[in-house]
């Protein structure tokens, strides 16, 4: 873990001192092993990268954002699509001013991946919970990936209610929406514990490639609301070349997770290698950089 934490921080030291361009070929070459093609991106992970770059959509920005982002499904599909937030704030209030029930999620809402999951008082050991967040605000986080689309949001924190079935199963639905359209969807099941990830197509037709996490041969059930969800992942992604929709469901019901714009940093490799192309046609492109 120590030689681990020492060479992120060689590499963030690296990415600092470079210019944009080149820290993102760096970046692309420490993960990838191979060189970034930035002037003509033909694949997946080279058109995340081309993104971070070139594209500047304010809305980006807002909607990487777990609040603003939660404020504009609301809008969009109706508020039976968002899980409701108990609390938020600029930091963390004295335990003894805790005004949210246990069980809760306590999340920032500038990054991903972090969240607190605190079922019990047990679970409620309020001096890490403050370390554990305070570092989440001192962090960008877009920083380690060059994102950048997290560089401008406003840190902060949120409480959730603990939603014991998506917690307890650990499964994830995300919709790769390509011009609008579902063209993947991505299953991720115990994320924290035995991580194994599958890959569909919107009929629910098993893909033969893996990606961050390896899956197995066993099958996995759609959701019972899956048209629902493509529908809504479809609506939420008209208006973009390229965005992951992430939802849970519970009881039947759908819920909103977040917009992801850069799916793992362009960190993770296709297996087969062939697959991050032929998901890169998948992505329209009208835009190259300018002497990257």
């Amino acid at each position: 873990m120590l030689i681990k934490e020492a060479l992120k921080k060689v590499r963030d030291g690296i990415l600092s001192a470079l210019p944009a361009p080149a820290a993102l070929k760096f970046d692309f070459f420490m993960y990838q092993r191979r060189f970034l093609h930035l002037n003509n991106p033909v694949t997946f992970n080279e058109k995340i990268q081309h993104r971070k770059l070139c594209d500047r959509d304010p809305r980006l920005t807002e909607l990487s954002d777990k609040i603003l982002a939660k404020e504009h499904v609301l809008k969009v599909l109706g508020p039976e699509w968002i899980i409701p937030t108990t609390w938020c704030g600029k930091e963390l209030p004295p335990r003894s001013e805790r005004a949210w029930p246990i069980p809760y999620v306590l999340k920032a809402n500038h990054g991903s991946g972090w969240n607190l999951f605190i079922q019990s008082r047990e679970d409620e050991k309020w001096e890490e919970i403050e370390r554990i967040t305070g570092s989440w605000l001192r962090t960008t986080f877009g920083k380690p990936f060059l994102a950048w689309a997290y560089f401008d949001i406003q840190p902060m924190l949120l409480v959730e209610p603990y939603l014991k079935e998506v917690a307890a199963n650990l499964t994830d639905y995300k919709f790769w929406v390509f011009g609008g359209k579902v063209e993947l969807i991505q299953v991720d099941i115990d994320r924290y514990v035995n991580h194994k990830q599958y890959f569909f197509d919107r009929n629910w037709k098993r893909q033969a490639f893996e990606y961050a996490a390896p899956g197995t041969p066993d099958d996995v059930s759609p959701p019972r609301a899956l048209d629902k969800m493509i529908r809504a992942a479809e609506v939420l992604g008209a208006t973009f070349s390229f965005v992951r929709i992430d939802l849970y469901e519970v009881g039947g019901t759908p819920l909103f997770g977040e917009f992801t714009f850069y799916p793992n940093g362009a960190h993770s490799r296709f297996n087969p290698e062939s697959a991050d192309a032929e998901i890169g046609k998948l992505w329209p492109m009208h835009t190259v950089v300018e002497k990257a």
